[in-house]
């Protein structure tokens, strides 16, 4: 087997490991992290004081790392990481005017990820998709489970 086939097994890992890790750590706060600073601190202020977007996020987090590592409903969990690695992108390099390595380099696995899952993503991509009617659903009996 090429490294070609591989390499979204390796990228899905290295995303989802420190989203796990991350994510974790906003619950379990075993990584220090140093209270931010400046526009930072202004910014990370207004988040913490809404109560539930950090707890939301790091749960998040949680969940889309773990499906990343199983390898199961890894467009879902790309789709729903997309808004957060951008923000995590435009955090480190608006607000603490540092394009930090990890937020870059997640940001490529995340499109890498989204190039090789590519096939699954085709229907939500259409320009003018077409809902469903029951006509449409009743003459196509697909199972839910394959």
């Amino acid at each position: 087997m090429s490294i070609r086939h591989h390499a979204p097994t390796v990228a899905r890992v290295l995303l989802g490991l420190p989203l796990v890790v991350f994510g974790l750590n906003g619950f379990l706060n075993f990584i220090p992290v140093p209270p931010p600073e400046g526009a930072a601190a202004t910014f990370m202020g207004g988040l913490a004081a809404a109560g539930y977007f950090f707890p939301l996020l790091k749960a998040t987090e949680i969940v889309t790392g773990l499906l990343l590592l199983s390898g199961r409903f890894v467009p879902l969990a790309l789709t729903i990481l997309a808004p957060i690695v951008l923000n995590i992108v435009a955090y480190h390099g608006l607000v603490l005017g540092a394009g930090l390595p990890l937020p870059l380099v997640m940001a490529a696995l995340g499109i890498f990820l989204a190039w090789s899952y590519r096939d699954s993503f085709r229907g939500v991509l259409a320009a003018k998709a077409k809902p469903v009617t029951s006509d449409d659903a009743s003459s196509k009996s697909v199972p839910l489970h394959a």
